[in-house]
């Protein structure tokens, strides 16, 4: 692909159309991408692909997200990458501040059988997202003893500080246990700039980093404090998608900026929506107390969390090339994306069962909405609709 071959009304049309229709998370997104970019429209070849891949495997932040920016700023320059970010994230975003903005109104039985069933909707869809990293991302005994391990660290001391040092023990744990993996095949991407511009920028992010929570304790401004909180929960998460949920609940609910309830029924309705996970921010910005709500905290939350990522995968394209083989970053890697893995299987059971499963008769409306999302291959909004009829009727019951 010749760099900055396409224009930037190009990317955003391409992009709406998936902000719009890219339901199923994650996972469902890098297959959605792969299908309009490789297959369909050529803008970059498989191997080109596979390594813009492996590049937002590799950093922390919104996987998918991560990769729609690379593809976006590889076909039409920084005006295609920020038209990628746009179109693909605000479709969502809307629909979740305009919840944010409802859920105040919903109140009395039928209104407290629908949150339920949208804090019901993340068991199933946890569960999926685990069942699915696992079998991508620990495929042999090595790698499923540290996802185990890494989870069960997690389920002991609980801690946030606990998740940063599991991550580090899986990369250090995967340069010494998977020795086996080799690198991703493919031509390196080639941005358009150089490796003094991706050190600026990689620069730009540990300022960013290390400077918003001495700036937030310095002014004592509530929104750079908004700002410092989010930002800081995209840069600690490796995975993104569903492995940012411990992390946001950390970051919101410990604080006691929302409370768990409210946490779990944005977490379910950004299932129902498409686009990326990540947009939940705009949900939970929306929901913070006083001035640092609304349209103003939305903003601020959403730009947040997504920046670091785009910081992180912007700096390193021009690097990667001279990254990528080095069999010692494979392993790490490797390591890495197992322990992420244990740590969504300890979401699944805390916060996710341990906030929304109340009785039997919620674990068999999770069990049927498992089964509809891998026996099935419903999509999520599917189960979104079951979780809440359920959990209405079982409500009038």
């Amino acid at each position: 692909m010749k760099r900055g071959s396409g224009s930037v009304g190009e990317v955003l049309a391409a992009f709406l159309k998936l902000g719009l229709t890219s339901f199923g998370g994650p996972i469902a997104h890098l297959a959605y991408f792969r299908r309009e970019f490789v297959e369909r429209r050529r803008w970059v070849d498989d191997g080109q692909y596979a390594q813009l891949l492996a590049l937002c495997q590799f950093l922390p932040g919104p996987a998918s997200s991560q990769l729609g920016f690379s593809l976006g700023l590889l076909r039409a320059g920084w005006g295609g990458a920020i038209a990628a970010f746009l179109a693909f994230t605000l479709p969502s975003a809307a629909l979740l501040f305009a919840f944010a903005a409802l859920l105040p109104h919903i109140s009395g039985g039928a209104g407290e059988a629908a949150l339920h069933g949208l804090k019901l909707v993340a068991l199933p869809v946890v569960a999926q997202g685990v069942l699915g990293m696992a079998r991508q991302l620990c495929p042999d005994r090595a790698r499923a003893s540290i996802a185990a391990l890494s989870a069960a660290l997690i389920l002991t001391f609980g801690h946030a500080w606990v998740q940063i040092l599991v991550v580090a023990l899986g990369a250090a744990a995967g340069l010494a246990f998977c020795r086996g993996v080799q690198p991703v095949a493919g031509g390196a991407p080639h941005p358009p700039y150089g490796t003094g511009l991706g050190w600026t920028l990689l620069a730009l992010f540990a300022v960013l980093l290390f400077g918003l929570p001495l700036a937030a304790h310095v002014s004592g401004d509530g929104l750079v404090s908004v700002a410092e909180a989010f930002y800081r929960a995209d840069a600690l998460v490796f995975g993104g998608g569903h492995v940012v949920l411990p992390l946001l609940r950390e970051t919101v609910v410990a604080p006691g900026w929302i409370s768990a309830d409210e946490f779990l029924a944005g977490y379910g309705a950004a299932q129902a929506v498409a686009g990326p996970m990540f947009t939940l921010a705009a949900y939970l910005g929306a929901r913070l107390p006083g001035s640092e709500g609304g349209l103003v905290g939305a903003s601020v939350a959403l730009v947040a969390i997504f920046l670091p990522g785009f910081l992180l995968v912007a700096g390193s394209l021009p690097l990667w090339r001279s990254i990528a083989a080095r069999p010692v970053v494979v392993r790490a890697v490797a390591g890495v994306n197992a322990a992420v893995v244990g740590l969504l299987a300890a979401a699944l059971y805390d916060p996710v069962w341990t906030s929304a499963v109340r009785d039997t008769l919620d674990v068999a409306v999770a069990v049927i909405g498992f089964t509809l999302l891998v026996a099935w291959r419903a999509s999520a909004l599917v189960v979104v609709l079951w979780c809440v009829a359920a959990s209405f009727v079982a409500g009038m019951i």
